[in-house]
Parts: structure tokens; sequence; C-alpha cells
């Protein structure tokens, strides 16, 4: 892989015919490059100046730097994707297993470190937790999109920095999207279709078809066509193994015809033979897992790990990235050429977008002002109107309470009226009786002497 990785860096960068146009030797692709042009000439060299070994300290510097690659296991709860991913790097990653009752798709992002005789590489695996457990399955896809276009987002904006530090950036972008489909071997679901229309654009999609062991030979054969042909029937544009390179061009186009590979995973491992091997035992016989004649898993570990890791990172970076980034950058008004043809100034078109903010910042703060002004004079003019009403009702209001106590003094008066000519009579009352037992206690002396005569 490494040795790819050279070939791709003198070939197509070119990072060693920079120097120059000096005419020299690669080691990695044993073949002359010269850069020829405007201004520049090819010159024979009269001994060995020494930065032939330019290829050589390039890996020693990535070796020391380690590498870092990003999987994002689509599919739903149950197929066997963490399994899968033991058995890819033949070891145990921590997790617990997904239920069946998720609200909704998390995505869950896991990081290890691992390391293979001196290469380090930081490993990602992101899950989708819940895809395809819902009743309502429509908006499955939009957590797995928003996903990778927040690590483009997140690499965007490190890459626009003053001060960037992207030779220490923990770089998070997807490289290779495991899409697994339910060997149902009928034909694919529509939410597979769905997904992979709206992610195809934005990462690499590998489709797998998990558990293969679940259908027959001849079932799995008519079940691979069929897939591929509702990917191809549906637009759907899945990863190709490149065959521009000499060097791996047979192999990839060989496998790119045993696309979508149909895999089992297992990390138990049994006697067959005098080997131990990793394989599924069922009561009917015994599945191996790095069998070919039983299943396709050793060609995606060849075609992942072994020949096109390093293609997987710069198609991701090349083509899903740039296009991410020159869409953004349009929405921000960066071009390349104005419409004349003629190349766009950095700063003026940052002027340019600043005059513009600006503009619409001044219109939007002219707007606000003016909403604010009518806001204020209709809150006046309801202020107004509130303190009318409540003048006529305080109005009202002292007119009623006058009224009632004038009538309140008109019934006092008349009750005191009442109560004086009660008094009056009373006080009559009170003479006639005391006048009448007067009368009544002389006549009574006036028969006693009487009868004592």
């Amino acid at each position: 892989m490494l040795r790819r990785h050279l070939y791709r860096v003198c070939m197509w960068k070119g990072f060693v015919c920079g120097l120059m146009g000096f005419q020299l030797s690669c080691p990695c692709v044993n073949t002359e490059v010269t850069l020829e042009g405007e201004g520049c000439r090819t010159v024979p060299l009269s001994g060995h100046v020494g930065f032939d070994s330019l290829p050589d300290q390039l890996v020693n510097k990535s070796v020391n730097h380690g590498f870092c690659f990003n999987i994002l296991c689509v599919g739903e709860t149950g197929l066997g994707k963490s399994t899968l991913m033991d058995t890819l790097f033949n070891t145990k990653f921590e997790g617990d297993p997904a239920s069946h009752s998720q609200p909704g798709v998390q995505l869950k992002s896991s990081t290890y470190d691992l390391q293979e005789s001196n290469v380090n590489l930081k490993l990602t695996i992101v899950s989708t937790v819940g895809f395809g457990d819902q009743i309502n399955k429509e908006d499955s896809y939009k957590p797995i999109v928003e996903f990778i276009d927040a690590q483009f987002e997140a690499y965007l904006q490190e890459e626009l920095k003053i001060k960037r530090v992207l030779h220490n950036y923990h770089d998070t972008r997807i490289h290779a999207c495991l899409y697994f489909i339910a060997p149902t071997g009928h034909s694919l679901k529509s939410l597979d279709l769905v997904t992979m229309k709206k992610l195809d654009s934005k990462v690499n999609i590998i489709p797998i078809i998990a558990k293969s062991d679940a259908i027959s030979k001849s079932e799995l054969t008519k079940f691979k066509i069929k897939i591929t042909s509702e990917l191809v029937s549906n637009g759907v544009q899945i990863y190709q193994f490149p065959t521009d390179d000499e060097s791996v061009a047979e192999i990839n186009g060989t496998m790119n015809a045993h696309l979508p590979f149909a895999v089992i995973g297992s990390t138990e491992e049994l006697k067959i033979g005098n080997k131990m091997m990793k394989a599924r035992q069922y009561p009917w016989g015994t599945v191996q897992v790095e069998n070919e004649a039983h299943c396709d898993f050793v060609k995606l570990r060849e075609m992942l790990i072994r020949v096109n890791m390093e293609d997987l990172r710069e198609q991701t970076h090349t083509r899903h990235y740039e296009l991410y980034r020159r869409c953004k950058l349009e929405e921000m008004g960066f071009k390349d050429t104005d419409p004349d043809s003629k190349p766009f100034s950095l700063q003026e078109t940052y002027e340019a977008k600043r005059n513009e903010f600006l503009g619409e910042l001044q219109k939007k703060e002219e707007a606000m002002r003016q909403m604010f002004v009518q806001r204020v004079k209709e809150k006046e003019a309801e202020l107004k109107e509130a303190e009318k009403e409540l003048h006529e009702k305080f109005d009202r209001l002292k007119k009623l309470h006058q009224d009632e106590k004038k009538k309140l003094e008109d019934k006092k008066k008349s009750l005191d009226d009442e109560v004086n000519a009660f008094k009056q009579r009373k006080t009559a009352a009170e003479l006639l009786q005391s006048q009448a037992q007067q009368a009544g206690g002389s006549q009574t002396l006036k028969r006693d002497k009487e009868r004592k005569n």
C-alpha cells in the first residue's frame, strides 16, 4: 500500500518532478519523470545528487505520523455489523448490542488506536444505531447525511482558519461506507435504495450482503444480479475499485464484478483439520469465514484494507470533500472566475461579499428600525385608546357614585324624618299614658275616701 501511495504521489501530485524539472529516476515506479513546459528544460546530471531519497523520506514521515481510516457501517439492527468489524480487524471492539426500540436513528462513533508491525492506524467506526427500526422510515437517512456533512464542515472550518494545524488534525471524514443489505434473496428494500441514493455523492459506498449463509448459492447469485440491476436502474453510484493503477488494475477489475460482496462474520475459532480457523458452526455443517468458496469475506478484506485503503482516503478528499467544499464556497460567494472568465481575486471577492453583507445588514437594520417605530406608534395608539376608555369608565363610575350617594342621602333624610315623627308620636303617647295613670290614681283615692266615710 505504501508503494502504491508513493506511485500516486510521484505521478499525480508532481511531488518529485516539481524540483526545477530535473530528470530523475523514481524508485517506487522505476520510470523517469520530467516536467516540461514554458521556461522549463531538462538537463542531465553529471553525478548523484540525492533527491532520489524523497520517496523514502515520505515513507518515513508517513509511518512516523501514522494513518487514519474512518468506516461508516449502515444497516438494520441485527445484521452483524459489529461482528464483521471485529472479524475484519482481528480484534474485539468494545460495544453493547443495540436494541430495536430506538425512537430514531443515532450515530455512534468509536475511535481506536491499532498497530501492525511499525504502522499505526487511528481507526474510527461509526455505527447507525436504530436504523430501519422505526415504523416510519421516511427520514431515516437524514441523520446519516447530517453526520457526514458535519465532518466535512469541521474539516473545512479547520482549513479556513488563519492558524491551521491540519498536520495534527484528527480527520473524521468518512472514507468508506459499508452498506449492509439484509439477505432476503428477493430485492433491495426502498429504504436501502433511498439511503444509498442520498449518500452516493458524499461517501464511498461498498454494498455487502450480510449473513450470506442464510440463503443458498443459487439464490445468492440471483440476488447479486438483482441488486446490481436495481442500483443501476435507480442511478445509485457505488464505489468502483480503481483500475488506472497497473499494479492493481487486474485484481480491482475482477473484484468490481463480484460486487456486492456476500460476507459472513465470526470471531469464534474452530479447529478444522489441523488448523484453527474463524468459522460458524451449524447443525448441518461449518461455514468458514476465510474460505472464498463459502463467502466473499477475504475479497472484502483485500479490497478494503490491503489494496484500496489509500484510494478510499484519496477519493474522499479529492471527490466528495471537494464537492462539498466547492458548494459551500459558492454559497459564500467565492468563484474561480468572473463573467469575463478572468481569475477572481480573493481579496476582491472578500471585499465584495463584505460590502454586500454590510448593505444587507444596513437594510435589515433600517427595516428593524421602521418596524420598531411602527410598533411604538401602534402601542402609543393602543395606550391612548385604553386611557380614553379608562377616563370614560371613571366618569361613568363617578356619576353612578354621585347618583347612588344622592339616593342614599335622600333615603337617609326620609328615614330621619320618619324617626323624628316616630319619636314625637312616642312622646305624645307616653304623655297621654302618664296623664291617664294620674287620672286613674286620683279616682282610686277618691273612692277609698268615700268607703271610709
